[in-house]
């Protein structure tokens, strides 16, 4: 697999990407090649990008010249980086065929030893097997047709309409287009109405992958820091104000990362901001079932004002391989959709979006079951934390699927480096950063069953001792 080369970096900013990269230990390549391979992994140096020369990156970094050297060896052998005479080096992906195992957070470890703890991601439930065969009986139906639905199929439309109806958000079928996910969703928006070099207004932190769409379109996002209890509303209507951005993207039920929801007069609040700039808003409801209090939800942001346009995703709900998501909106801006819609796809798979239309008949039964699992893997991390993290801080969520943790020390980069040498994988907190920040911070999903997750946690308590220039006690001090 052969990447061309697109945009330099320059030694200076690699500088800053990498950070602390060998804390107090001494300099080496080794060092050096696996902190570029975790900003490799972890999305900041995407591949094709080209490095700079090894004098300049030698002087930005103060090191040898023989070192970098050593270090470009190093990532050309484990398939990290390409050279050529008279180009210079690039970075790269390894080919598959290498069975090298760290291809990134967002793709399962092909070692089966490696504990994945980088994705917050449920199993399929058990009920998916006996809707797979209801839907199987239903596809007779469909095959004297062509098999393209743009807007997606009826009964499935009907189905989620049906839900958000009952919700409280009275909503038509024809206020529904399915897509290929919550991501390609929100991608399919941001094509309709944003523009290169328009902000886009996001919490901080936010969804990686929403990051990576804003900058697939040259979108410039505008960050708005969350606090210890969820959203700054007085801070986040002041960069409404005064940013005038295109859109907004937000995420009031069940924050990615931090599980924080957003109350009733939050929302009435944040309606009313978005009102008075006319900013329309992207909310992302992709955990919105993952509800572990029990109580009665607040009612939909888009129930509060015609501004905000909802997507979700059956991944958190029933299973990510359905590869099925909606945005529910105006009967107008879902026609305006469907016909931007051509430039990338034609539809969803139509069997797929059988099984879901099954599944959604058993849904509060589905449902239960998920949060109750939900809850019982959330006690069995917090627990794990406890026995061998016990200076870690957290909140538990009121719902989704992990936990945002303070680790007590701007490591989690190269903790994520040397955990997956013991065998977990981790997202760590620039993972989740428009500007790569949050380095106190990382998290860690309860999605695995209870006995992997304690041993995810034993690994990982294993390699806090092993940090570079952290020694035995930075992450495992006292937190002031």
């Amino acid at each position: 697999m052969v990447f061309t080369t697109s945009a330099q970096i320059h030694g200076r900013k690699l500088v800053e990407l990498l950070g602390s990269w060998h804390g107090a230990d001494r300099p080496s390549s080794q060092l050096l090649a696996a902190s570029v391979r975790h900003l490799v992994l972890d999305g900041r140096l995407p591949p094709g990008t080209r490095l700079p020369a090894e004098r300049e990156l030698a002087e930005s970094l103060g090191v040898s010249r023989t070192l970098i050297a050593r270090t470009l060896d190093r990532l050309r052998e484990e398939g990290f980086a390409a050279s050529r005479r008279g180009a210079g080096s690039w970075i790269r992906l390894p080919d598959s065929e290498r069975g090298n195992e760290a291809h990134g957070g967002w793709f399962p470890p092909e070692d089966a030893e490696v504990l994945n703890l980088a994705q917050a991601t449920p199993s399929a439930p058990p009920e998916l097997c006996a809707a797979v065969d209801r839907a199987r009986l239903r596809l007779a139906e469909q095959l004297p047709g062509h098999g393209y639905q743009p807007h997606g199929l009826p009964v499935l439309r009907e189905r989620l309409a049906e839900r958000f109806t009952g919700r409280g958000l009275p909503t038509t079928p024809e206020q529904i287009l399915v897509t290929n996910g919550a991501q390609h969703a929100f991608a399919l928006v941001l094509r309709m109405l944003v523009s290169p070099g328009e902000r886009v207004l996001v919490e901080h932190p936010t969804y990686p992958n929403a990051l990576e769409a804003l900058r697939g379109i040259n979108a410039m996002p505008v960050a708005v820091p969350m606090v210890e209890h969820g959203w700054d509303l007085e801070l986040l209507t002041a960069n409404l104000r005064q940013t005038s951005p295109r859109l907004a993207y937000l995420i009031p039920d069940f924050h990615n990362p931090t599980g924080v929801r957003l109350p009733a007069e939050g929302r009435e609040r944040l309606a009313r901001a978005l009102a008075r700039t006319c900013t329309n808003a992207v909310v992302d409801e992709t955990l919105v079932d993952i509800d572990l209090t029990g109580e009665r939800p607040p009612p939909p942001m888009a129930a509060l004002t015609d501004r905000v346009i909802t997507i979700g995703s059956a991944s958190k709900s029933f299973w990510g391989g359905l590869r099925l998501g909606w945005i529910r909106a105006s009967e107008e801006f879902v026609q305006r959709m469907v016909v931007g819609r051509a430039a990338l796809d034609l539809g969803s798979a139509v069997f797929e979006q059988l099984v879901l239309a099954e599944l959604l008949t058993d849904a509060d039964e589905v449902l239960a079951r998920r949060r109750a699992e939900a809850v019982e893997r959330r006690q069995c991390l917090v627990d794990a934390l406890q026995e061998h993290l016990p200076n870690w801080r957290f909140r538990i969520p009121d719902g989704g699927l992990a936990l945002w943790c303070d680790i007590g020390a701007p490591v989690s980069s190269r903790l994520a480096v040397v955990a997956e040498q013991h065998g977990v994988r981790v997202a760590p907190g620039a993972r989740f950063s428009v500007n790569g920040s949050l380095e106190n911070w990382i998290r860690l999903p309860y999605t695995l069953p209870g006995d992997q997750l304690v041993e995810a946690i034993r690994r990982l308590a294993a390699a806090t001792t092993a940090v570079p220039g952290g020694g035995p006690t930075v992450l495992t001090a006292p937190i002031a």
